[in-house]
């Protein structure tokens, strides 16, 4: 049957970013784009820390980034520090880009190691410059500076995710997305094949639709509720249950760090992410080992300034969807699933859940292959994040709580244990199936949480050239130069795209 109406289910960030996408196929086709929600429901509205492929959602989109990031009291993000995980008192930075560059084929954290047994001390933050940027709080684009001689600067952004569903609303209505305030009472489906062939209103209007895309959140309204899809636990590797969010104001005088904090607690973790307006704040736990009452206490003792809001309180299931996919609906965001926003992966989940589903999409009508390959990739995306998120709980040397003993001690999947053995024994990362985190990431990780290389690529030593350790120094002296020459990230900021009023 063919796709002449698509219906959204649900609203805030996966929603309004699944419209403004959509609305680019009203240009070429006959097709009708509906968004459903409900300001009586509300969203959960709490992720607010991007990853680089967000900018070039955003690109995609064409949307001004001056103006996004105004209108949203938008900052720059160039990765996430990491405090307390290894054990009480460490702290590191995973970086958006890249340690050094590629030699002759080797990487460089490999070079790096060499030289490092050869007596050069250098720590390998040196090589990054998104990681002294950050320490530093300067902040410049690549653009601003173009120069072949110096380093790319990879960054994301701190959004407030509110405004951000707003400002993408106002995009997509202006490119005839229609918006349909209300609450969907039932779902219809068709006898003979399953699929979802209308929604039934609170006021007992039916809407129909041919192919729908369900974003209402947890309760998977379309996707479990009325599809009965199925749920996969993660809670086994992934124990946090919990999390309080609770924007402040930044009375403590500190400026907008050009980067997230995650600060491990006794039973979890805190996210700070800092806009031009205010810190977004959370804290993530597990409701074995805390209460909801500590949590709060531990939170509000542990931010810039006073409560902006009242706590708002999440319960959730760590894992995904058994199918993404399913006859003619598709879930994206909380509907698909839920990983905790210990890597900023929630909003991205929704962007590449979205690029898949129009690189598969045909207005023809709905076929198996589509759903298959969607779902097989879409599997395989959370399942690598899902490894990459258990490391940073499973690597820790922490044994100070009963949670830390437990994550510290817990079965963690072979895939993830091969990964860790393989850095240990000569500091090999492979990147699987175009797996999201990079080389750096992963090996920034390891080493931030105590996890050392047992040695290096033997190709490392095979590097001759005479001229290979001025390449090395120069990595890091065009690094120094640069930060040196940024301006602060609040500079910038109040430059390139200050906060609306």
């Amino acid at each position: 049957m063919a796709i002449e109406r698509i219906v959204i289910v649900g609203g805030g960030t996966a929603g309004w970013m699944a419209a403004a996408a959509l609305s680019r196929l009203k240009a070429g086709h006959k097709v009708e784009i509906l968004l459903i929600e409900s300001e009586q429901i509300g969203t959960v509205g709490v992720g607010e820390a991007t990853i680089p492929p967000f900018v070039d959602f955003n690109r995609l989109l064409e949307i001004d980034e001056q103006q996004m990031l105004a209108s949203v009291g938008g900052t720059f993000k160039l990765g996430i520090q990491f405090v307390n995980w290894g054990q009480q008192g460490d702290s590191y930075i995973h970086p958006f880009g890249n340690y050094g560059y590629e030699i002759d084929g080797v990487s460089f954290h490999h070079v790096w190691h060499r030289f490092r047994q050869e007596g050069d001390n250098r720590p390998i933050q040196v090589f990054n410059l998104e990681t002294m940027a950050a320490y530093f709080g300067k902040f410049a684009r690549t653009q601003d500076y173009q120069r072949d001689d110096l380093p790319p600067m990879n960054y994301a952004y701190h959004i407030d995710a509110t405004r951000y569903a707003k400002f993408l609303r106002g995009y997509a209505e202006k490119r005839g997305v229609v918006r349909r305030e209300g609450k969907i009472d039932d779902v219809n489906l068709d006898g003979e094949t399953g699929f979802v062939t209308s929604v039934k209103m609170d006021d007992g209007e039916t809407i129909a639709g041919d192919f729908f895309v369900d974003c209402s959140g947890f309760r998977g309204l379309l996707i479990e509720q009325a599809l009965k899809t199925g749920y996969e636990d993660w809670r086994h590797y992934l124990p946090c249950d919990r999390a309080v969010a609770l924007p402040c104001d930044r009375e403590d005088g500190s400026p907008a760090a050009p980067y997230t904090r995650a600060t491990a607690h006794s039973a979890g973790w805190q996210w700070t992410v800092p806009l031009q307006h205010r810190n977004g704040n959370g804290h993530v736990y597990c409701s074995e080992f805390m209460s909801d009452e500590e949590a709060h206490e531990i939170l509000v003792k542990n931010i810039a300034g006073k409560p902006a809001a009242d706590p708002n309180f999440l319960r959730f299931v760590t894992g995904r969807r058994k199918k993404f996919w399913n006859k003619n609906v598709v879930a994206l965001g909380l509907a698909a699933g839920f990983m905790e926003p210990l890597e900023s992966t929630s909003i991205h989940l929704v962007n590449t859940g979205i690029n898949k589903l129009i690189a598969l999409l045909s207005l023809d009508g709905v076929t198996q292959a589509q759903e298959d390959a969607f779902n097989r990739l879409t599997g395989k995306e959370y399942t690598r994040i899902r490894d990459f998120l258990i490391l940073h709980y499973n690597a820790t040397e922490r044994d100070d709580t009963p949670f830390w003993n437990h994550c510290r001690t817990m079965e963690v999947p072979e895939s993830l244990t091969e990964k860790v053995d393989l850095f240990q024994t000569n500091g090999q990362i492979f990147r699987e199936e175009d797996e999201l985190f990079t080389e750096t990431s992963w090996a920034a990780v390891m080493m931030g949480q105590r996890i050392n290389m047992g040695g290096h690529n033997p190709m490392a030593d095979t590097l001759k050239d005479p001229n290979l350790k001025r390449e090395f120094d120069e990595i890091e002296r065009s690094i120094r130069y640069l930060v040196q020459h940024m301006p602060t990230h609040p500079d910038y900021l109040a430059r390139y795209c200050p906060a609306a009023a």
